[in-house]
Order: C-alpha cells, then sequence, then structure tokens
C-alpha cells in the first residue's frame, strides 16, 4: 500500500514555522494519549528543529498535555559524549524537556560516546535498536536477517526531521552507506561529511514507521533539496513504488521541479503512515518574499 503523498504548507519565516509545528505537536500528542494512553514522538535536532521545541515551551497550552505518558526517541544523534553542547539530546533539554514533567524512563537518548558501549558506535546503535525493540513488546533479537524492521519498533505518532541542504536526514547523507541499510532500525554512521563524523542514526525504515512524518526547512540553502525531494518519483522505503508523479502546491505557487536528477535524496524517502507534512518557511520552498 502506497503512503500518501506528501503535504507541503509553507510559513512565512522560522519563526512562524516553529510556532506552527508547535500547535500541531502538542494536538498530536494529545490525542495519542487520550486515545492509546501513549505517545512516541522522535525529535531532531537542527536549527528549525530546535527552535520548534522551544516554541513548545513557550506555549500556554504546554500545560494541557500528560507528558507523563509521552515516550520521547531521538531520530539521531552526533556521537559525543554526554552532555556535550552539540549532542541533539542536550540541546532538547535545554529548549523544552528539562521544563517539563516527563517520566524519565519514557526519555530514551542515543547512547553518548562516554556511555556503557564506550567509543564503539556499532554497539551504541545495536543497543538503542535493542530498546525500541523493548518499547514494541519484543524480546532481544540482533539484527533482523530478512524480517521486516517495521515488527522491532514502535510506531511513532510523530516523527520530526530537519532537512539539510544536500538534502540529509537524521544521520543519513545522500550517497552514504548507511542511507542503504535496511536490516536493522539502528546505524551507526563514520566519516560523515556533515562533522563530527561519528553519529548514531535511525534507518530509512525505521524513519518510515510512523503515523506521521514531518520535514522541517527553513532558508534559502534548503531550497533546491526541498525542490528535489518533492519532485522524487518515490518515497519510503523503495520497494512501495511511486508515492507521487504530482508536485505538491506550496502557498500561492509551487516548488519549481529539478530536471535531471537520477538520485533519491534521503529527504525524498521517509513517509508516514498517515501523512508525510513538509513545514517550510518561504524561502525555503523557493518562494519571492511577501509584498
Amino acid at each position: 500500500m502506497n503512503a500518501p503523498a506528501p503535504r507541503v504548507v509553507v510559513h512565512p519565516d522560522p519563526d512562524a514555522l516553529a510556532r506552527a509545528v508547535a500547535v500541531d505537536l502538542l494536538d498530536r500528542i494529545r490525542a495519542a494519549t487520550v486515545s492509546r494512553g501513549r505517545a512516541h514522538v522522535v525529535l531532531t535536532g537542527g536549527g528549525v528543529g530546535i527552535a520548534s521545541l522551544a516554541a513548545v515551551a513557550h506555549h500556554p497550552d504546554v500545560g494541557s498535555v500528560d507528558w507523563g505518558s509521552v515516550d520521547l526517541w531521538w531520530g539521531d544523534e552526533r556521537f559525543l559524549p554526554s552532555g556535550h553542547p552539540d549532542r541533539n539530546e542536550t540541546q532538547a533539554r535545554t529548549a523544552l524537556l528539562d521544563r517539563l514533567p516527563l517520566d524519565p524512563a519514557r526519555v530514551h537518548p542515543m547512547p553518548p560516546a562516554d556511555g556503557p558501549p564506550g567509543d564503539d558506535v556499532d554497539a551504541a546503535a545495536r543497543g538503542y535498536a535493542e530498546l525500541l525493540r523493548a518499547a514494541a513488546g519484543h524480546p532481544p533479537q540482533g539484527r533482523l536477517e530478512g524480517r521486516p524492521v517495521a515488527g522491532a519498533l514502535p510506531v511513532f505518532d510523530v516523527l520530526l526531521l530537519g532537512v539539510g541542504p544536500d538534502g540529509h536526514v537524521a544521520s543519513l547523507f545522500p550517497g552514504h552507506p548507511a542511507l542503504a541499510v535496511t536490516d536493522t532500525a539502528v546505524v551507526g554512521v563514520r566519516e560523515s561529511p556533515k562533522p563530527p563524523p561519528v553519529r548514531v542514526s535511525l534507518t530509512v525504515p525505521a524513519l518510515c514507521h510512523a503515523r506521521e512524518v514531518w520535514l522541517l526547512a527553513a532558508g534559502s540553502a534548503k531550497a533546491a533539496a526541498v525542490a528535489e525531494a518533492l519532485t522524487s518519483p518515490s518515497g519510503g522505503t523503495g520497494d512501495r513504488g511511486p508515492a507521487t508523479g504530482e508536485t505538491p502546491p506550496v502557498g500561492p505557487g509551487r516548488v519549481p521541479p529539478v530536471v535531471g536528477t537520477a538520485r533519491l535524496l534521503p529527504a525524498a524517502r521517509p513517509r508516514g503512515r498517515r501523512a508525510t507534512v513538509w513545514f517550510l518557511d518561504r524561502d525555503a520552498a523557493g518562494l519571492p518574499p511577501e509584498t
């Protein structure tokens, strides 16, 4: 079954974008905790991702959520010591998490470089994969050996992803071997083209294991990657066929098509089961300034 075609929402500027993400995120978390008694949310780093968390912290309805019933995960992490200012976890805690009445047992940061696995990024990735398996109610089992990743992790209610100027999401970069990993939910990334070189990341199948996938991008430096991802003929794990052949409309115009590209950008691959939403500002959407 094909995932729904992506939906694009354009906001005037990065601040408005972050506020809109905050409003929708609070709404989805409330709905999940009311209907299922629990919410699983995957956080992202990056400027827009962290700004969105800060917007949640300052929203007047932040207290309306049962935060003790929320499980927080990360889509990727820089493999740095605990508390390092460049870790996505550290930035998320500063922006939002330290202000919330969360259940510490339901906050699941990716392992730091000074954690129990030491500096073994592959062991760190395996440990996070086992944590996801446990949250899904399955015993430890290691790599999946042909079995679908979907059975090895919970269904995320919302999965947030920043988009890089090169079209990377999480720590999955164009042309990097980690992008092709499909037999585990989590992968250790070495020789990342963006520093630091060692990271931990969810894989593409894991990124698709969400009810809603939200991709966040702001600034003109992201416009070309956004356009290419949105005009790509395929998405998801790569075995579900074309999801859409049309360019989704954005604001009063359209994201311009990119012609002559054969590769499928990482940002084109994650698709939510119910929805895939691109939150853009006008610059990232390739639209002229408002007059």
